[in-house]
């Protein structure tokens, strides 16, 4: 019985952990679509301040973290707004994403991306798992 209680208490965590981070790299992606000097920990570090592409691509990425903290609360349990096949699949579809975003990161020619951002996915990926799996 203590495994249960456990175990429904797991998910939820997760979710909320995950959630947290992303809003924190939400908050980070508004910042360089603002302009802020801080480039290097995204896209590849090549710039400082962003050019208009990768502002919207910044602007893209916060809308995707949005998406993905609404299938990862539902999924957790604690919200219902989208449809439950969406939700179903989308875990996966985030799950994969984040897997991805493992190497990518990991590869990347800018130092302060690669050694900020690698463990932050690698963190995500574990906690998005758990939440899919119903840990």
């Amino acid at each position: 019985m203590e495994d249960l209680s456990r175990e429904a208490l797991l998910t939820p965590i997760a979710a909320w952990i995950v959630c947290a981070i992303l809003a924190a790299l939400a908050i980070f992606q508004a910042a360089l679509v603002a302009g802020a000097p801080i480039g290097h920990f995204a896209w590849g570090g090549q710039n400082r301040v962003l050019p208009r592409n990768l502002r919207i691509g910044s602007v893209v990425a916060i809308v995707l973290y949005a998406g993905f903290a609404a299938i990862i609360l539902q999924r957790a349990g604690m919200i219902t707004i989208l449809p439950q096949p969406v939700v179903d699949v989308g875990i996966w579809i985030v799950l994969g994403y984040t897997a991805l975003g493992i190497p990518l990161n990991a590869i990347s020619r800018s130092k302060p991306e690669r050694y900020t951002m690698t463990p932050v996915i690698i963190v995500m990926f574990a906690l998005i798992l758990t939440v899919a799996m119903g840990w």
